[in-house]
């Protein structure tokens, strides 16, 4: 891949080297998030399974030929070289990796480490966090992870704290969010960590997180950030979010092979976090040495520059647009209909791409297996349900930049005949 400053080619495409939005609201799409012939240039740069309009892509993001294309050639090297490379050059080139990444998200290379993915960033910032003492309390809410909820369940034991649970509202507004957490803080005075989402995978909800971190650290609490969803997907400054811990993924909305993701350690908390006891003598200093991956996917590590290269060519405020201009298109126009719930509100600053549904009165996860499964089978719209919310489970729609906004009017489409016919009372 060959980039100036103005223009990248991709697959023999010269793409517009696109720059930050300039927008001022967060309601105003950029001049060419509805550029259609720019995101066919875009999308054919995607091989996806025909004969399926693919709306579940929250899982992993596919690559882009530029990027498998760095993947298999990585894989080649690693595997033709070996041990020998491994020894001897690989180590300088992984350190490289980690300086992307930092730079890509406005941090020190001394404050990430590489992962397989954001959950085991994230366990292990919840299981080394050091400073929970006995009778404290930890603070999670039913959007965030299911393995992550797990962790912090796990403290009870290995910690001797309380867990406390909350339910975020539905609807959600952005300071009725805030609110929860300051009504959760006030109820619970000895919490002293909580676990927030920025973006959830059950909902697509995006919380203020922001103000609930500076909240929080008002309060004494610290607050570890799953961002697993959020980078790549949203358009936003990640060293505003004042985070000192954060897990983030590479595979899923930055487009890197399965089995990369990062951990964000503030470089002024390390202490905070114990050493994975795996890594034996490591630098006690080293954020990398709060994690023990063992002998992973390598070369998809070294192919993290070229994903950040292929994403960094749209440019993070184009990409969120066009995402939020996908799940605006089907949502919005959808909000009201009879027996149908959007659960991300309209409001641009609470939501992304992902966006869930739930026909009205379906809350069980038989219910909406079933209508995934008639998505699937009279339309031909893959989408996956998701349960852990405490109104109920609900049916995710997740777009991807080889979406077209035909196929989402096919989901509009389906969803106008679905919800009266299958709605209850």
């Amino acid at each position: 891949m060959v980039i100036d400053r103005r223009n990248v080619m991709i697959g023999g495409a010269m793409l517009p080297l696109a720059g930050r939005s300039g927008a001022g609201l967060p309601s105003e799409v950029p001049h060419h998030a509805d550029d259609e012939a720019y995101w066919r240039q875009v999308a054919a740069q995607y091989d996806v399974a025909p004969g399926i309009i693919q709306l579940e892509n929250g899982n992993w993001g596919v690559m882009a030929r530029p990027v498998l294309a760095a993947y298999e050639r990585a894989v080649e090297r690693v595997n033709r070289e070996g041990s020998f490379y491994a020894r001897r050059g690989m180590g300088a080139d992984l350190h490289a990796v980690r300086v992307r990444v930092a730079t890509a998200l406005g941090v020190g290379a001394d404050e990430i480490a590489l992962t397989r993915n954001a959950t085991e960033a994230l366990q292990a910032l919840i299981d080394g966090y050091n400073r929970l003492r006995p009778g404290d309390a930890v603070l999670y809410a039913d959007l965030d992870y299911d393995s992550m909820q797990g962790c912090f369940e796990g403290l009870r034991a290995r910690r001797g704290v309380e867990v406390v649970r909350i339910a975020l509202p539905e609807p959600a507004t952005w300071q009725g969010l805030i609110d929860a957490y300051a009504a959760a803080f006030d109820a619970h005075p000895r919490v002293r960590l909580v676990l927030l989402t920025h973006l959830s995978h059950r909902t697509g909800l995006v919380i203020p997180v922001r103000e609930i971190v500076a909240m929080a650290r008002a309060r004494g609490i610290d607050a570890i950030v799953d961002a697993a969803h959020s980078w790549g997907q949203l358009d936003f400054d990640f060293p505003g979010l004042g985070v000192d811990f954060a897990g983030l993924n590479l595979h899923k909305w930055m487009g890197a092979p399965l089995g990369v993701g990062a951990m964000y350690l503030r470089k002024s908390r390390v202490g905070d976090i114990d050493p994975d006891p795996a890594n034996g003598a490591s630098d006690p200093l080293d954020v990398q040495a709060r994690v023990h991956t063992g002998t992973g996917d390598f070369a998809a590590q070294l192919t993290v520059p070229a994903a950040l290269d292929f994403q960094q060519a749209i440019g993070t405020g184009p990409r969120a647009a066009r995402l939020r201009l996908l799940r605006d298109r089907w949502a919005e126009p959808l909000r009201g209909i009879a027996g149908l719930d959007i659960l991300t509100p309209a409001d641009p600053r609470l939501h992304g791409g992902i966006t869930s549904f739930r026909i009205r009165g379906h809350v069980s996860v038989a219910d909406n297996v079933a209508i995934t499964r008639t998505l699937l089978d009279e339309f031909g719209i893959f989408t996956v349900h998701r349960t852990g919310v405490d109104a109920g489970a609900c049916v995710r729609v997740t777009p991807a930049l080889f979406t077209n906004p035909v196929q989402i009017d096919a989901l509009t489409q389906a969803l106008k005949l679905l919800a009266p016919r299958l709605a209850r009372s």
